[in-house]
């Protein structure tokens, strides 16, 4: 049964106090109103109802008869779309905006072993944006400026939980090998494998991975300054094993496929410049969550350079939990992706989940115990993502 059916009375309120009032009866028994609805525009247009005023984003006041008020609703509208389903490999080489403390050591000096990076109340995960004033995106800057200071204390604009923060930090004489050091070891770039989940031919925009690109050791995402996406030939599969994740090997193409725009806990964004084909691929329907059940469905994934294919997966549960990329459980039913992989491997994620025709999902992660199950995002959560893209 369709969204517009769950309620018994919805009152939208439009942005200039335009209240728009329309009437669905349906049984006591599936009467359940959620927090969050969906709506296809297209479903709104076909209802014997009056849309006028309703936007994208409403607030829903769910009525019981009309009468008594059960709970705001937050209600989306979206438009139908027509996505080319990736399931190709791509490399990503990520720069970050700032730099990312991954670690913090003791510095011997002639008074001793201090950390002047704890002193002046740095922790692992901040990312420092600025020193002195000065914006900093790479491990050498920052190693310049602590040099050159010969001691004297250093202004620092650091992000911690999406927020800014300022501390002072002295740095102190190494005995060691006679440098200024303040205690921080920073990482300013990554590289990696993973696999496309989308491509908008209108727009010329792709997604991949299902989830953020997160630093190895500190597990915080990363924030990027820019990144590339190129070709990758893959080399070798590492089949995963019960606590031992596999992993798709391959060498990096020189040549830029693309740019990224965005790193979020719903994926990777960004544009792709050499479309590798992907124009003509199938175009699917977009699946909304509801439509996502238990039951067959079928990942497209590239493994070996013999390029993607369709392999069959069982969606086993829907995720009730508020994870933005952990949606629900598939499980790998095919066998020549089981005797190639083990299941799902590092390089995976981002695959594509297709159901009953539609796009519904990507692979997102493998549980560790058991390689031929993973985790699946919902391919509207990827898209409520892309939209809050500028």
């Amino acid at each position: 049964m369709s969204k517009l059916k769950r309620a018994a009375v919805l009152c939208i309120k439009s942005v200039p106090v335009l209240y728009v009032v329309f009437a669905l009866i349906v049984g006591i028994s599936d009467f359940t109103v959620p927090d969050n609805i969906t709506i296809r525009r297209n479903d709104l247009k076909n209802a014997s109802v009056n849309v006028m005023g309703v936007t994208d984003s409403c607030t829903v006041e769910a009525k019981l008869f009309g009468v008594l008020p059960i709970k705001e609703v937050q209600v989306t509208v979206v438009d139908d779309k027509k996505l080319a389903a990736g399931g190709n490999v791509f490399g990503v080489k990520f720069f970050t905006k700032g730099v990312m403390i991954i670690k913090q050591t003791e510095i011997e000096t002639s008074k001793g072993s201090v950390n002047p990076s704890k002193q002046a109340g740095l922790n692992v995960s901040d990312v420092i944006l600025k020193i002195d004033g000065k914006q900093v995106n790479t491990v050498e800057e920052v190693s310049q400026i602590v040099e050159r200071s010969y001691g004297r204390e250093l202004e620092i604009i650091y992000l911690r939980d999406g927020k800014e923060e300022k501390c002072v930090l002295a740095p102190v004489l190494s005995l060691t090998d006679k440098k200024y050091k303040t205690g921080l070891w920073v990482r300013d770039s990554t590289a990696g494998i993973g696999t496309v989940t989308y491509y908008n031919p209108v727009s010329k925009s792709f997604a991949g991975l299902g989830h953020g690109i997160c630093d190895i050791d500190t597990g915080m995402l990363m924030p990027l300054l820019r990144g590339s996406v190129v070709d990758v030939e893959i080399t070798d599969v590492i089949k995963g094993k019960k606590g031992i994740p596999g992993e798709i090997k391959g060498s990096f193409d020189n040549k830029k496929q693309g740019v990224l725009t965005e790193n979020t806990d719903c994926g990777i964004y960004g544009v792709m410049d050499d479309v590798q084909g992907m124009e003509n691929q199938q175009l699917y329907d977009v699946a909304l969550k509801d439509e996502v059940k238990k039951g067959e469905a079928i990942i497209l994934s590239q493994i070996d350079m013999e390029g993607v294919k369709q392999y069959s997966v069982e969606i086993e549960k829907i995720v009730d939990t508020e994870d933005e990329y952990k949606n629900f459980v598939i499980h790998v039913t095919d066998e020549r992706l089981l005797e190639k992989t083990g299941g799902i491997v590092q390089g995976m994620s981002g695959s594509p989940i297709v159901q009953n025709g539609k796009l519904v999902g990507a692979v997102t992660h493998v549980f560790v115990n058991d390689p031929t199950r993973g985790y699946g995002i919902f391919i509207e959560n990827m898209l409520a993502e892309a939209d809050k893209i500028k």
